[in-house]
């Protein structure tokens, strides 16, 4: 029986640290995200949206998300429009017995994607067959293609954008992500509604 203490903890946290740091030497890495961050915030000025897709802690993961931009993130200020297509139970049900579980998002990018909508897909496997599927409608209808995923998988060749944790442990690339949504989220506040910032907040 393997024996669980303090050592062990210490380990988990070191290790999700030790990405962070990679995250924080890794300029090239921190551009993508700026630059997706800035297309989110144009996607949003000209009435577009913003989908987001993902299974299991990655669907908890695109809630999130969506909800930094619908309800606020650090300040009071207009909501962003953004979708997580992981939460309506009926139509997750429907499309999955009729269509088969690969659709179950891309049949949702079919009804409510437009173009010039974002579409961010997580994975952090990169290969979730349903988010690959998502990815191959939003290159047909002109969404922009986001993954934010882990060091590998097919994702990395169909989204345009990628944000990759440099991890192929699962849990140190969900933390990672979440870094990376919080990021997403603050600076498109910022960007677009910085004049509603409460001084000195």
């Amino acid at each position: 029986m393997s024996t669980v203490n303090a050592a062990a903890i210490a380990g988990m946290i070191a290790d999700s640290i030790a990405v962070k740091q990679q995250l924080l030497a890794d300029a090239a890495l921190q551009a993508r995200i700026l630059e997706v961050t800035q297309l989110c915030m144009a996607a949003f000025r000209r009435g577009n949206k913003v989908l987001i897709a993902g299974n299991g802690g990655s669907a908890a993961d695109a809630q999130h998300m969506a909800a930094e931009f619908v309800a606020r993130f650090e300040f009071d200020r207009p909501g962003l429009p953004a979708v997580a297509l992981t939460t309506d139970t009926s139509a997750l049900t429907a499309i999955g017995n009729d269509y088969g579980y690969e659709r179950l998002f891309s049949r949702q990018v079919e009804a409510l994607g437009r173009q010039g909508d974002v579409f961010i897909g997580i994975s952090t496997s990169g290969n979730s067959r349903n988010v690959l599927k998502a990815m191959e409608v939003c290159k047909e209808r002109g969404l922009i293609r986001v993954a934010l995923c882990g060091a590998g998988g097919r994702i990395h060749e169909m989204a345009e954008h990628v944000l990759a944790v440099p991890s192929t442990h699962t849990p140190r690339i969900q933390e990672g992500h979440g870094l990376i949504m919080h990021i997403v989220c603050a600076l498109c506040e910022e960007g677009l509604y910085g004049d509603l910032k409460p001084r000195g907040a």
